[in-house]
């Protein structure tokens, strides 16, 4: 075996981690880049809006980086377990509260749900954590006040808790007849880190820089959030700078704007297919509402993509059976509409 063929496989995976890890600040360069050859005033323009905006937000970035390392480190999201016990609808509205404020993440969620259902858990309880979860976090509660406002984000984290409890009413309806008794796909059973959670849930530590492991979980996480925040928010950043500079006001308010039932619904619509991630989307719903998309809109907008965007859906699809996929895609569409709509009502 030569040294050449002990190599490239080596060289192959550090290419795909690479990859895999900076695709995000890749693009934002990629755009500059291309700006740069194309269009330098717009290229410093750009950048200078993303470096302003970065800086804005930094306040509420150091808050929620603290608070999603916080909860990693005193083991706070083991808290959730007790969200899964009593009787049918109190484990409906447990369900949703814990969703609405949980810190997990996407590649957190997928294992406990699958351990939830294995475990005998009632769907329509999981349902509503599993509509509720991808909305709001405590992280993205300071995000969205701080790129936003702090009516907005109040809004969605009820309309994620909203949201959670009207999928499982329903659900849970659907239950009572027969339907829905096999959700998971054959083969999927109740391990993964998540799984530990729910079927031996550790005590929370709150004094966590007492123990060293929880000191070195507090650190990694801080760090990773602030990765991932930093690159997605750039990214965002750059774009909102190009949508408010390419994009007339005049078209988002004809598409997006005014009263009715039909800005909520197209925003409903739009924001399956167009949805980044959670925090890359709130530059971008702010500069849409800079432009005069209306305020329901920018919400349906936020919650439908939040449930239904791509990473997400994948995971259900992948879980559960297809039924279920359909009943988890209906509930979110409907529910982001008529969040929507109410929160139009209210600003009205």
């Amino acid at each position: 075996m030569t040294d050449t063929t002990l190599e490239t496989p080596g060289l192959r995976s550090a290419l795909r981690f690479i990859w895999r890890d900076h695709r995000v600040w890749f693009a934002s360069i990629l755009i500059l880049a291309t700006l740069a050859v194309f269009d330098v005033a717009q290229a410093v323009e750009s950048a200078r809006f993303a470096g302003a905006a970065l800086l804005h937000t930094a306040p509420y970035l150091i808050l929620s980086i603290a608070i999603a390392a916080w909860a990693g480190a005193t083991g706070a999201d083991n808290l959730i377990a007790k969200a899964f016990t009593g009787a049918p609808l109190l484990m409906i509205g447990l369900g949703a509260l814990a969703g609405g404020i949980s810190p997990f993440c996407s590649c957190g969620v997928i294992p406990l749900i699958a351990a939830l259902l294995a475990m005998g858990v009632p769907l329509s309880a999981v349902m509503a954590f599993w509509l509720a979860s991808p909305i709001m976090d405590p992280s993205m509660f300071v995000l969205t006040a701080g790129v936003l406002d702090l009516e907005f984000a109040v809004a969605k984290t009820l309309a994620a808790i909203g949201l959670g409890v009207f999928g499982g009413v329903v659900v849970h309806l659907l239950s009572r007849s027969g339907a829905l008794a096999v959700p998971l796909r054959e083969g999927i059973g109740n391990g993964g880190c998540g799984g530990s959670k729910v079927r031996a849930p550790k005590p929370v530590v709150w004094r966590f820089w007492g123990e060293p492991d929880r000191r070195a979980t507090f650190g990694k996480t801080a760090m990773n959030t602030t990765l991932f925040l930093a690159k997605w928010l750039t990214l965002a950043f750059i774009l909102e700078s190009l949508m408010l500079a390419w994009i007339p006001a005049e078209t988002v308010t004809a598409a997006l704007g005014g009263e009715g039932l039909l800005p909520i619904l197209t925003a409903t619509l739009v924001g399956v297919p167009a949805y980044l991630n959670g925090y890359a989307a709130l530059p971008l719903v702010g500069g849409l509402i800079g432009q005069g998309m209306a305020p329901g809109a920018g919400l349906a907008f936020l919650v439908a993509g939040g449930v239904t965007s791509v990473p997400a859906a994948m995971a259900v699809w992948a879980l559960a059976r297809p039924q279920v996929f359909a009943l988890y895609i209906a509930l979110s569409l409907t529910g982001a509409f008529a969040s929507g709509l109410l929160f139009q009502l209210w600003s009205m």
